[in-house]
């Protein structure tokens, strides 16, 4: 019979039987449940001076768990939001433990009593009109790898896009004649996002010849573009413009970035946050007001901005896209 006590005992069952199996948590969240442990078991073990698989549920203390926090920011140099976010793991552990073993609800209380820590709310990055503009040109097009990198960074612009769903996208999730994807988001919702006809144009030559159910962007190989690929190409090309835009010097840019710029850009275009919050596959509104709020800071900017054609640009940008806005008045 399995010993209960021991915590690489509930450690299997969390990971197995609870993130995997019963709550279908995306693999990204089980990632971080298990990087979590491959740091705190280590530290717990070195801390009671016993190997790791002999470390019992109660050797992880709720004091072990301050040190291991303070560990993770003195040592590991880890800001406030990644301190958090293991401890927000450490008590979804605690939590399970403790439904499935009423021998330790008041060990899991202590755990529970470990305090999250207040940090400065970083602003919103985001790219203004001309810096998203210039990042969708970067790639050359004449090239095979230029144009997928085109069509990839317009896709992620025109659905806002998480990474993880660009690269799992495939040729079938494409509606062709109605000019919009169904794009599988976190805890495997779905939503259906309009696109642009020249995104349509630039997926529609990518995809070409492949079968429906082939992932649509592929690397050199011929293989399925992983979220590390996709990082490494947006910041290759922002590295590119950064010299002719200096603005772009002063923010770190990452796909999520572009994912924000769509969210902002909707917000200015007059969308409604509700709208928006669909369109991002957001759970609760909630989450997306932080654009209302940045909207609000930049509000005298847009206005000056938003009439793309007076300025004597291009028109573009989701203003100037009557048939998406259309779209989103239907929803």
């Amino acid at each position: 019979m399995a010993d209960q006590s021991s915590l690489g005992y509930w450690v299997r069952r969390f990971l197995l039987e609870y993130a995997a199996s019963e709550r279908n948590l995306s693999p990204n969240t089980c990632a971080s449940y298990r990087d979590m442990l491959v740091l705190l078991l280590p530290f717990a073990a070195a801390a009671k001076r016993v190997p790791v698989d002999k470390l019992s549920v109660t050797d992880l203390s709720a004091e072990t768990v301050r040190n291991f926090l303070d560990h993770l920011e003195r040592d590991r140099k880890c800001g406030t939001a990644t301190r958090n976010q293991r401890l927000a793991s450490v008590r979804a552990l605690g939590r399970f433990i403790a439904a499935h073993s009423p021998e330790h609800v008041a060990w899991c209380a202590q755990i529970r009593m470990v305090p999250v820590k207040k940090g400065l709310a970083a602003g919103l990055t985001y790219l203004e009109r001309s810096e998203i503009d210039a990042l969708l040109a970067a790639p050359d097009q004449s090239t095979i790898q230029g144009a997928r990198d085109h069509a990839l960074l317009l896709f992620l612009y025109n659905a806002g896009a998480r990474v993880s769903e660009a690269v799992s996208l495939r040729i079938g999730d494409v509606d062709w004649h109605n000019r919009s994807a169904r794009i599988i988001g976190k805890g495997n919702k779905e939503r259906r996002c309009p696109l642009w006809a020249e995104t349509i144009e630039q997926l529609r030559r990518l995809g070409a010849d492949r079968p429906t159910d082939a992932r649509l962007f592929l690397n050199r190989r011929g293989e399925p573009l992983t979220r590390y690929g996709v990082h490494t190409l947006v910041e290759r090309y922002v590295a590119r413009i950064a010299q002719s835009m200096p603005s772009l010097g002063t923010k770190r840019i990452s796909p999520h970035i572009i994912r924000h710029t769509t969210a902002t850009h909707l917000l200015q275009a007059g969308v409604d946050i509700n709208t928006i919050r669909a369109w991002l596959g957001h759970v609760s509104v909630d989450t997306t007001s932080i654009y209302a709020e940045t909207d609000l800071a930049t509000k005298a900017r847009a206005l000056a901005t938003l009439d793309r054609g007076k300025s004597g640009r291009k028109a573009g940008g989701w203003s100037g896209r009557p048939d998406v806005m259309a779209f989103l008045r239907t929803l």
